[in-house]
């Protein structure tokens, strides 16, 4: 394997796992950063889209990790507590609508907008829309309607799943669309973010497993070094992003992250429209 597309892959993991959690869109930070390091071209196209989903396992594992006994408790009372079954129903209904979606369009929507320039616009119309909600929880006498999961009810779960599927589009964010999209629907921030973790697990692995399955003819077990690299690191720097996160919002809100998002896609555009970086598509 080669040492210098085994470098580019830790640092496509790293970023993979630093960003796939916040409301930053890691799907677009992916596409700029493999444009950057002309990774596509270094791994082959078709390798790179399907390393670049696998990874997303090692950011899910660590959230696997943190969550762990919620988990256990969940799985081992599934059947016999209706608190745990309404859980794990919550999260298969809000999985599905990505499902559905994904499978319909996904192929679409890769071949027109996974590139800097639509990536940079979904940056900037998303930030408006954290602004947005930042700013209706910020209103005088507002109080969630739901502070734990465990309030969710099913209808919550639905609509959290759909606005989830906004997250096909590279550059607007799975975490975002979740965490922002339940903030609309009455969610706290922290119930939001939690519920988009739990989200995120059968999303993100069912994603991985169905890329690598379909294309299992472009690899080989001489791949796996790579694949291995770029999870490991993907898990490591989730770690991290996760807990961090968690102490994060427990005082702070969203806004930074929305005014990043406008900055980096600012930076795109620019960059982009003068030459000054080749953001290659």
């Amino acid at each position: 394997m080669d040492p210098v597309l085994l470098v580019k892959a830790i640092i496509m993991g790293i970023v993979e796992g630093l960003t796939e959690f916040l409301p930053i869109s890691s799907t677009g930070h992916l596409i700029l950063a493999g444009s950057l390091l002309d990774f596509n071209n270094a791994a082959g196209e078709k390798k790179a889209q399907v390393f670049e989903i696998a990874i997303q396992t090692g950011a899910i594992l660590a959230v696997i990790w943190v969550y762990r006994q919620r988990l256990i408790d969940v799985i081992t009372r599934l059947g016999r507590d209706a608190g745990a079954n309404r859980f794990a129903m919550n999260v298969f209904i809000g999985f599905l609508p990505a499902v559905v979606l994904g499978l319909a369009f996904g192929k679409t929507i890769k071949a027109h907008l996974f590139a800097p320039v639509p990536v940079a616009i979904a940056f900037i119309v998303g930030a408006f829309i954290i602004l947005w909600a930042e700013k209706l929880q910020s209103r005088s006498g507002f109080k969630p309607r739901v502070t734990d999961v465990d309030q969710m009810t099913w209808l919550d779960a639905v609509k959290v799943g759909i606005v989830q599927c906004a997250a096909l589009i590279p550059g607007t964010s799975r975490s975002g669309a979740t965490i922002i999209g339940a903030m609309f629907f009455g969610l706290s921030r922290r119930a939001a973010t939690d519920f988009s973790f739990f989200l995120g697990i059968p999303t993100l692995i069912g994603a991985g497993v169905y890329s690598m399955y379909k294309e299992r003819d472009a690899l080989s077990m001489a791949d796996a070094p790579l694949f291995l690299t770029g999870t490991l690191f993907s898990f490591i720097a989730a770690m991290i992003c996760v807990r961090w996160l968690l102490r994060f919002i427990a005082t702070h809100d969203f806004k930074g992250f929305a005014w990043y998002r406008i900055v980096f896609g600012v930076m795109i555009l620019v960059t982009a429209q003068f030459g000054l970086i080749d953001w290659h598509e």
